[in-house]
């Protein structure tokens, strides 16, 4: 989220007195950068204008991760120096490339554009620095309508396949879009995002939205999904800091307790902090949860009734921020990813986080209702099968499935994965937060809120309904969602969704009722429950007891050189977030860009056995098409006999330019000088939008306009087609002829 990030911060609570309410301004962070671009086009600086310009480039780059004045591992390992002694200059001229690009996010930054602005003698560390930067996605990426038109129109990468469309596996597969490779995505959902799901909640009229899955931008300042924000121009609404604590019985926490049971909450963690490193590795079998227990009887706090459930409630913040039980995560290394966090605000996104997915699947060809099963790869190349019984192949593959499928071993690997990444793999926590999303006729909570808590008597219970957000601002309704966290959200998914939402009334009303506050039936509720849900079996992932951050790395590991995992789980700085799970796939796209470069500059790589498969494919297609299962002017389309009467089965569409077609089309679609001669492309698509197509009133280019802009589909050429679905065009090919073998074998016996 995909994964829902944490709220709070994890060392303090974040309930500081109330700021003015305000939506994030990103107008103003513009005008900050662009201030800054003009700064640095003015000729003759004096010296003082110069240095004052380095520093703020260097503070860009420092909140966006890198060092002041040093270089990233990753850095020394592209080789970006070609002697130390220019390691100065060259941070100087990153620091300045990634300050003029986070100055207009909207727009593709040139190398042209950083030679205007720094001298020719370093044009040799411009270069190492912009390809470095571009091809590890830190400039140059995102949704903005420039970024996509740099992509080039003939894919001479090798194929690569991505289990997942969720923000991991989207974000791999517009680099590898834009590096020129082909590239299919694999969804066993109807939808892309994965943990980060949008639904519409409510009735006719009276619609809102409600972030199921992953809800939080956490820390605005360098966050890669802020980017996504600004080029699409979607406004964020702040966090406001008010958050109010209502005891079991109605009562407001009183102010003066709050303020002490907060600071003997900090304590305590720094006390955990310190006996960890006392204890040193003997400490590494210690759960946080049994640290903090022993530390608050040895200093004997929170005795009375009110302040241990007080503190019960900063606790279950904490197992939230975690998604997992205190009496899993390891003392440790719990918080390891901690100097990492980034900073700013913590944002709502208005509309949902649905409106970053939908950005980042534009173009990028997706199937959906492929839940894959089995992973075959090696030296030759890779397979995947998946729930039916249908093969892809291709160069390489990508796993994004969240930590649980790993876990829950869904996936078939052959090989079997290597004992290092197995081990990883069990020794990781992958932890649940389910939420009860509500919306009613009005907001009875008061505008001015964005978050409140309540306290509850029993600690097995501390995390139901600790924690409400408040959607109003962002989500079109009277939206309010509550959490479940900790011991509460295991057994929440086995409660009857019926006496959930009578349970959350009850602590709803109990609270507002002796406030005169009359609080109304909801008009529509949803609950999740993320632990039953096939697909991810949890929400996002932790370090267990007996694991640590290293564990994040080996499952980051790529195997054999064609297997690549990508998702917030692999992201040892990011995890639990949905910007880390963003981030993990730009990495794995530049290991992906990296490994088939240096593959083929290996003269003796073999000859696979794959481009045997594409040729027999290519031999098939046009036979096929020949009698097509729909036809209408420019368009014929064909698809599995076996699956003729689910509307939803996938097929194959091809078009045809030049037969009868608009001359203004044909030029829109840049066409004009391929079209001397009839020209195909095809699409993927289910039948009932096949049939969709051919009812719509209206030429070819009404047709074509439904396909591409309404559907959102990518027209691909004949290479490309065979390239990624040359299991679905054999599967085709095999129905048919056992379709005609049988309508034979039934004429033979007629007669």
């Amino acid at each position: 989220m995909n994964t829902p990030p944490p709220a709070a911060e994890r060392r303090r609570s974040r309930r500081a007195s109330a700021l003015k309410t305000r939506t994030y301004d990103e107008s103003a962070l513009d005008g900050l950068f662009e201030d800054h671009l003009e700064s640095s086009r003015k000729r003759n600086r004096t010296l003082e204008e110069r240095q004052k310009e380095t520093k703020t480039e260097a503070m860009i780059a420092l909140s966006l991760g890198f060092p002041i004045d040093a270089l990233l591992d990753s850095e020394l390992a592209a080789g970006v120096l070609s002697s130390p002694g220019e390691q100065n200059d060259y941070v100087v001229v990153r620091n300045h490339i990634l300050a003029r690009w986070r100055a207009n996010v909207r727009s593709w930054l040139f190398k042209s554009q950083i030679r205007e602005t720094v001298h020719s003698d370093y044009d040799h560390l411009i270069s190492a620095a912009y390809d470095f930067l571009s091809e590890q996605g830190y400039i140059n990426f995102g949704v903005s309508h420039a970024i996509h038109s740099h992509f080039p129109d003939v894919h001479e990468c090798g194929s690569v396949i991505i289990v997942g469309a969720g923000l991991a596996g989207l974000a791999a597969a517009r680099q590898l879009l834009g590096f020129g490779f082909k590239v299919l995505v694999l969804e066993g959902r109807d939808r892309p995002g994965g943990r980060v799901y949008t639904s519409k909640i409510g009735t006719i009229g009276n619609f809102a939205v409600v972030d199921l899955g992953g809800s939080v931008i956490t820390g605005i300042h360098a966050n890669p999904l802020g980017v996504l924000a600004r080029q699409l121009g979607i406004p964020l609404h702040k966090i406001r800091d008010s958050c109010p604590l209502y005891s079991p019985n109605g009562r407001v926490v009183d102010e003066k307790l709050d303020t002490e049971v907060n600071s003997v909450f900090n304590k305590l963690l720094e006390k955990a902090t310190e006996a960890r490193k006392a204890l040193g590795e003997s400490g590494e079998g210690i759960s946080l949860g049994s640290a903090i227990e022993k530390l608050r009887k040895l200093y004997s706090v929170a005795r009375s009734e009110d302040e241990r459930e007080l503190l019960d409630w900063h606790l279950a913040n904490l197992e939230y921020a975690n998604a997992g039980c205190l009496s899993d995560l390891s003392l440790a290394h719990w918080d390891q990813d901690d100097p990492f966090e980034m900073d700013g605000d913590h944002c709502f996104l208005a509309g949902g986080n649905w409106r970053l997915i939908n950005a980042l699947c534009e173009d990028v060809p997706i199937l959906y209702r492929k839940t894959v099963t089995r992973i075959q790869y090696g030296d030759s190349g890779v397979e995947m099968v998946v729930a039916g019984g249908q093969v892809f192949r291709a160069d390489m593959v990508l796993c994004t499935v969240p930590l649980g499928v790993l876990k829950n071993e869904s996936i078939k690997f052959d090989p079997e994965l290597p004992s290092q990444k197995l081990g990883a793999i069990n020794r990781l926590g992958f932890g649940l937060l389910n939420k009860v999303a509500m919306l009613f006729p009005y907001v009875f909570w008061g505008e001015e809120l964005d978050t409140f808590g309540c306290l509850n008597k029993d600690r097995e219970k501390r995390g139901e309904f600790f924690l409400f957000y408040c959607y109003h601002t962002v989500s079109g309704g009277a939206l309010l969602t509550a959490l479940v966290a900790g011991k509460a959200a295991l057994t929440f998914e086995l409660t009857d969704p019926v006496a959930l939402l009578h349970n959350v009334l009850g602590v709803l009303r109990g609270i507002y009722r002796p406030r005169g506050i009359e609080v109304p039936d909801p008009i529509q509720t949803i609950c999740t429950k993320w632990g039953g849900d096939p697909l991810c079996h949890g929400s996002y992932s932790h370090i267990r007891v007996g694991s640590s951050g290293r564990d994040y790395d080996i499952l980051a590991e790529s195997v054999s050189g064609s297997l690549f995992f990508a998702g917030e789980a692999t992201n040892r700085h990011y995890p639990a977030t949905m910007h880390g799970a963003f981030l993990s796939g730009l990495r794995e796209a530049s290991r992906i860009l990296h490994t088939w470069q240096s593959r083929k500059s290996d003269k003796n790589e073999p000859k696979k056995p794959l481009q045997k498969s594409l040729r027999f494919c290519s031999d098939i297609l046009t036979d096929l098409f020949r009698e097509p299962d729909l036809a209408f002017g420019n368009f014929l389309f064909i698809s599995d006999p076996s699956t003729a009467d689910d509307p939803k089965a996938t097929g194959l569409m091809s078009i045809e330019f030049g037969k009868n077609v608009n001359q203004d089309t044909v030029q829109s679609l840049q066409l004009s000088d391929r079209c001397n001669q009839p020209l195909h492309l095809y699409v993927i698509l289910s039948r009932e939008q096949a049939l969709q197509v051919q009812l719509v009133n209206g030429d070819f280019r009404s047709k074509l306009s439904l396909i591409c802009n309404k559907f959102g589909l990518k027209l691909m050429g004949y290479n490309s087609t065979c390239t990624l679905f040359s299991s679905l065009i054999i599967e085709i090919s095999r129905a048919r002829k056992s379709r005609n073998k049988l309508c034979r074998f039934m004429r033979h016996i007629t007669n």
